[in-house]
């Protein structure tokens, strides 16, 4: 008798669990420590309280992961998401450290904003209709689009490096995505699966060797880190830091939102708005989280949806066991600092194929769109174009107040919401007069249910 188990809940075993999970944490293990790294240089914190911030961060990243995948109650979305430090707090969390009360100021704000989104994600949850396939795929062609270029930065050998788009640089990079390429198309099917592995391992291989990195850091690392709330001192909360952190709280709930409902293409599993609600409502409760144990807002992270994508295993246990993978980082520092050791060039090479593969799940998504005799390819080709703004010109809006910026700075949170408001203007709105042939795809394109059209879509 055939399995009902669907592929998401499906449990591998242990050696591809501890693979594939490995190879989720690598993916992803540059973007979570990047968070901690800028925003504790930013506020000049001696090295030992950097590493300090860097473990607490692994550690919580772990436990929201768990959270996330495995799901408590109504908390956790239950697909395979990988949760970390977001990177539209970054702006706002220096502000706040340099000028505003420093890290209990920051801390204050956070748990805050991790208290509204537990609140706001039903609100969300309800949302849903205002997603259809025109807006999801532009959102998720979005997303990976926005990546690339943290790809392209990790190829040239990682923003500050000295030899910064050095030729041997780009040829470690270009040698990391030839492997992926090869065990994809050539290895067996396991193989092919861990195929990101391979490459950022074969790459640490080549690298050493070439120096392009040094183990020095694993030395000096201790073995046990301990995380422990409040460690910086009791959160104060000032209005202004709180309302700020609040914006970023919208900012990632709209990020996140785009995530879940990615996965959710990828893996055959829709998400509805109950589902939706209790994946927000995991993201708050890891953010309340990242407050009392010394760190950050947490979020889905899109390099790790790209991975889900490529690889095509959809299993959530999984992404939990790169969880608990995270978490023993952050509890044994020695362990974090062999995986902070592998050079930006490597994962450039595998983040090229991960973030492009997202992009191309958003134009399969779009595929299913009607773009015939109606306004569908405006909507995307704006949203895009405004997603992309601050992706290729970042100081475009430095002029503009801080709430503004932490919106439209993220290309992701800028365009959801152009292709939302766009979807809702051409689709939703009473026909203009003379369109009423048009209506029927314009409908099939917003995603909606075609049928004899009546004499304005409905709302």
């Amino acid at each position: 008798m055939a399995s009902t188990t669907h592929p998401v809940d499906e449990v591998p075993p242990l050696r591809q669990l501890a693979a594939f999970g490995l190879q989720h944490v690598l993916a992803m293990y540059a973007g979570a420590v990047a968070v901690p790294l800028i925003v504790g240089g930013a506020m000049r914190l001696p090295p030992e309280d950097l590493a300090y911030l860097i473990t607490a961060d692994l550690l919580i990243c772990g436990i929201a992961t768990l959270i996330q995948c495995v799901g408590v109650w109504r908390f956790g979305v239950r697909l395979p998401i990988m949760q970390g430090c977001t990177f539209a707090a970054v702006s706002p969390m220096v502000l706040i450290g340099t000028e505003g009360g420093g890290l209990p100021a920051i801390y204050g704000s956070v748990i805050v904003a991790g208290l509204a989104i537990m609140l706001l994600a039903p609100v969300f949850g309800r949302l849903l209709r205002f997603f259809p396939p025109l807006v999801t795929g532009t959102v998720i062609l979005i997303i990976g689009l926005s990546l690339l270029p943290v790809a392209g930065n990790w190829a040239a050998g990682g923003v500050g490096a000295k030899d910064f788009g050095a030729p041997k640089n780009l040829a470690l990079a270009a040698f990391v995505l030839l492997v992926v390429l090869g065990v994809q198309r050539f290895a067996p099917v396991f193989l092919s699966r861990v195929a990101v592995l391979i490459g950022i391992v074969v790459g640490l291989a080549v690298a050493v060797p070439f120096g392009f990195t040094d183990f020095g850091g694993v030395k000096e690392a201790d073995w046990l880190g301990i995380s422990t709330p409040f460690h910086f001192g009791a959160p104060t909360f000032e209005v202004s830091a709180i309302v700020s952190m609040l914006v970023v709280a919208l900012v990632t709930m709209t990020e996140t939102t785009g995530d879940l409902i990615a996965v959710g293409e990828m893996t055959d599993r829709e998400v509805k708005p109950r589902s939706l609600a209790d994946g927000l409502r995991a993201d708050g409760f890891s953010t309340v989280l990242g407050g009392v144990f010394n760190t950050f807002p947490y979020t889905a992270y899109a390099q790790n949806v790209g991975l889900v994508g490529m690889t095509r295993v959809r299993s959530r246990w999984v992404v939990a066991a790169a969880g608990g993978i995270l978490v023993l980082l952050g509890l044994l520092p020695k362990l974090g600092a062999v995986v902070a050791a592998i050079p930006a060039p490597v994962l450039g090479g595998a983040g090229l194929v991960m973030f492009g593969t997202v992009a191309a799940s958003g134009l399969r998504t779009l595929a299913r769109v009607d773009f015939q005799g109606n306004g569908n390819l405006t909507i995307v080709a704006v949203s895009v174009a405004v997603g992309m703004l601050p992706v290729g010109v970042p100081t475009a809006y430095e002029k503009f107040p801080d709430w503004f910026q932490t919106v439209m700075n993220s290309g992701i949170s800028a365009g959801c919401l152009t292709a939302i408001v766009l979807n809702l203007l051409f689709n939703h709105l009473p026909a203009k007069a003379g369109s009423l042939p048009s209506l029927t795809s314009a409908r099939a394109g917003a995603g909606e249910p075609t049928g004899p059209a009546p004499g304005s879509p409905r709302g």
